[in-house]
Order: C-alpha cells, then structure tokens, then sequence
C-alpha cells in the first residue's frame, strides 16, 4: 500500500478526473489511513475499481465498508433479504477475475438471480427456502467481470408490483422518504444504491421494475432490449423481463451491460450486437436526434404535476443541447394492449406457482401467498392457448406500431412515473383487490409498453420535487439501440449533473 500522504493524493487526483467527466463531487476527507465511507461514497463502480487497481485500497477494504453501511441502513430501510457476507470474503480469498470491475461489492436481486448454494425467494413464503442448484449465465459474468457478491435485495412476491412490500420480509423504506415507497420490483437494489450502501446493484424489469425504482430514488435505470441479457439457462425470463441494473453514473451501467451482454447457449432472442462497446458511447455525444415528446400514458389516467415538469424540463434541456422535440400520442388501443399484457404477466404466476409445487410436491394454498397473488393466480390457471396466442399477437402488434411510429424518431421522451413516490402501502400486494387496483392503475402506465415491445428504455435522475423527492424522466430507443440512448445519457448527465445529489440517511 502506498504511503498516506502518496495515497491521499492519488485518490484524490482520480476524484478530480471523475469530477471534470460529471461523475463524483470533491471528495471528504478522514482521518485515519484507510478509505472512509465518504471517500467511498464519492465514488462510482468503475472509480472503485481504479483505486483496486492502483493498489489504494484493497478488494478486503471496499467490502468491509459496502457490509458496515448495509448493516447500519438495514434497520431503517430494510433492503436486504439475504446476507452473503461469508461468500464474499470467500471470493477475495480464492482470488478475484481481473475485469472491469475487480473488487467492487455488488448485491443480487431476490428475484429470478440464481447463485447456487444460495435462496432465492422471489420476495414469496412459497419460496422462501428455495435453495439453488446451478448459478445464473448472467450471475457467472457478473463475477467475472470482478464484482462481489454479498449479499441479495428485497423484492415483492414474483415482481408483481411497483413497490417492494412482502409479507416475507416487510417493507422496503426509500431513502429519500422513509414514509414512501423505494419502488418495485428492483425497490431493494435501488434503495441499498440510494443509501451508499453501493453504487451499482442488479435489477429486472418485467413492466418498469428498473426504471419505476431508479425514478422513485434518483438513480440512473437501464432496460436493455429483450435477448441483450441472458435470462438462463435453466429458468429463462418471461418475454416482458430483461436484466440489468440500477447505478448512480451513466457509465457504470453502461460497463456492467458491456460485461453482462451477449447471448448464451440455446438463447434464440438475440439482440443485434452494438458498433462500440456501451462504456465508450457514453464519453459520444450523439448527433442532432429527433425527440417525441410523450405526456400522455397509454391508461389516458392523469399525471401529477411534478412528472409533467420533469418531462417538459427535460424536453427543454434536449433541445438546449441541439436535438429537436416534437409531442406525439402513442399510437396503442390500450384495452387491447392491456388485455394481452395481462394474460401474458398472469402465466407466468401460474408458471412460478406450478414450478414451486413440483418442487414441493404439494399444492398451493391460499397462506402460501399473498391476497393479490393468489387472486392473480386463480384468474390466470385456467387461461386457454388461444387466449395465450391472441395476447400474444397483441403484443407483437404493440411492438409493430411502435417501430412505424420510431421512423421518425429516434428517442421517445416521457416521465418514467405519473406521479412521485408514493406513500407505503398504497401498492402493496397484501390488500383487497380492488383498493389495489385503484392505486396501481397508473404505476406502470408510461413504463410497461417498451417491455411489450422488448425496446430498451432507460429512466434518468433529472427532476426533483419541492420535497425533495426525486422523480425519473425516460427515454426510449427503437429495438436494439441502448447506444444511442447511453450516448445521450452521457450528454444529459454532463448537462445536468446529479451524482452529488444524496438522500438524507
């Protein structure tokens, strides 16, 4: 290790770059000679691994600090559902990959991410004991690309709502507002993220559970177009879910969808393969793109305020940067749309409750799951394969229609949200149907078209309430081109910079 004063000056000359690229504030300071929690806080992913690669800090080092905050924010915003801190240290022993991201610590999401030896639970008692036999393709990459695993996120019963509520493990409490809800189905990730627990964690999104929880904490959320992740290779992800992550800089997602892309053995939807890596189109600043600006959801339900402005301050801003924005209306029916969504989304609880019971060798019961599921469970098992293929095609006609409307433009603007985080409770998945129908009408009325589509679509920190509360703008691409919309990421962070932007906790 390098001496003190050397090493003071070194991570601080690396601060100064991040700084000049929009990424981390002029860091703080400590006193003693190892890395501080707020020298730690002031960096992103790909910062941290510098210091690991520059011998300033030690993989060892970075962990202890990701454990310490978790361990102190888990009280307050109670965002783990499973501690691995015995695997980690394990990984640094055995030896780390030297990738992109050697020695930065990294947590899973409790849904849909296999580590063998681990539980996942999908946020349900059904599964609450689910030991995995194999690992995840993408989990594999992710630890070669260096990250440490410790530990895994909370998420509600099978993804299904924009909050993360379970009766299994409580309430996840967003940083910003511990009153509010941290988003789902990715609301753990995002909160440990949110917190400085780390700066990049995983995520899926079925209908918004990226971008619904990057928006309600302030964070950057990519989906990345359906095949660009692999979702094997034995419990493949339905046709609405992709996998990535949710960070504080641009860039870190970009490295992580650099390392995690790329089809798998058997994978027959593959994304056409970008012309540069994605790290590098984020420092390229895209040229004049032709916008459409979105304020209507495909529900025609209203949108408050606040996520109005952020879209018309962000439509604004593009056009201060040189792109030209013009409104449009969605060219979706959407009683079809919603209809063919619904029946897709609803076999594939039947599928996660059926996959469940073979395991066990036992039915389901009412007390294995939770009010909203169960009911969703009952509507769905006795779906037809004709109604399956009719919701199929409206799907795909969803995406056809999206793909005209995108000849001429090359980026959708729209809130991510219609409205700001809201309070706990309202979304959870242990209520009367009908009060949750109520309330969950809009929270995925602007995100869940593009998982339809399979379009990449990303929800950026740009706005923040009077508050205080942070909410997302979102940009959608056509089918295959996450470059063009890291590029503009890149462009929108440099404008309007929000890593120095930090929840109260």
């Amino acid at each position: 290790m390098a001496h003190l004063s050397s090493r003071r000056e070194l991570i601080k000359q690396g601060l100064t770059v991040a700084a000049a690229a929009g990424v981390a504030p002029v860091m703080g300071s400590s006193s003693g000679g190892a890395l501080s929690f707020e020298e730690y806080r002031n960096h992103d992913a790909i910062g941290l691994a510098q210091l690991v690669r520059n011998g300033l800090v030690t993989p060892l080092e970075l962990l202890e600090i990701a454990i310490a905050r978790a361990q102190a924010v888990q009280p307050v915003i109670n965002c783990m559902a499973e501690e691995l801190y015995t695997y980690a240290r394990g990984a640094i022993k055995a030896g780390i990959p030297q990738g992109p991201f050697a020695g930065v610590p990294f947590l899973l999401k409790d849904l849909g991410m296999a580590l063998q030896g681990t539980v996942t639970s999908n946020g349900s008692r059904f599964y609450r004991d689910a030991v995995m036999d194999y690992t995840s393709t993408v989990v594999t990459r992710y630890e070669k690309a260096g990250l440490l695993i410790f530990g895994k996120t909370t998420s509600p019963e099978f993804g299904g709502t924009g909050t993360t509520e379970s009766i299994l493990f409580g309430d996840t409490r967003n940083p910003w507002d511990l009153s509010r809800s941290a988003g789902g189905s990715s609301g753990g990730s995002a909160a440990a993220v949110a917190a400085g627990v780390l700066p990049l964690a995983n995520g899926t999104d079925g209908g918004g559970s990226i971008r619904i929880p990057a928006s309600c904490c302030g964070l950057f959320g990519m989906k990345p177009s359906r095949g660009r992740v692999p979702g094997g290779p034995r419990e493949l992800s339905s046709v609405m879910s992709v996998i990535h992550g949710l960070s504080r800089s641009v860039r870190d997602s970009a490295a992580l969808l650099d390392a995690s892309c790329g089809p798998e053995p058997g994978q027959t939807t593959i994304a056409p393969g970008p012309g540069r890596s994605y790290l590098e189109a984020v420092g390229m600043a895209p040229g004049p793109l032709r916008i459409g600006l979105v304020t209507t959801p495909i529900t025609h339900s209203p949108v408050d305020a606040e996520c109005s402005k952020a879209a018309a301050d962000a439509a604004k801003l593009c056009e201060n940067l040189g792109h030209h924005v013009q409104h449009v209306e969605l060219p979706i029916e959407p009683r079809e749309f919603f209809a063919s969504t619904r029946i897709i989304m609803g076999v594939g609880t039947v599928m996660r409750v059926v996959g469940r019971e073979r395991q066990l060798g036992r039915t389901v019961t009412e007390n294995d799951l939770e009010p909203i599921i169960w009911q969703r469970y009952r509507d769905s098992r006795n779906y037809t394969a004709e109604q399956l293929a009719v919701a199929e095609r409206g799907v795909e006609k969803a995406a056809r229609q999206m793909a005209l409307l995108q000849q001429d433009f090359d980026i959708l603007l729209s809130p991510t949200l219609a409205s700001p985080p809201v309070k706990l409770g309202k979304l959870s998945l242990n209520q009367d149907n009908a009060a949750y129908e109520k309330e969950a009408v809009n929270i995925s009325a602007f995100t869940m078209l593009y998982n339809a589509t399979g379009q990449p679509a990303m929800s950026v920190p740009l706005h923040w309430t009077p508050q205080g509360l942070p909410v997302g703008v979102m940009f959608a691409g056509r089918y295959g081109e996450e470059e063009l919309l890291f590029q503009l990421a890149g462009q929108l962070e440099q404008a309007s910079p929000w890593f120095d932007k930090r929840a109260p906790l």
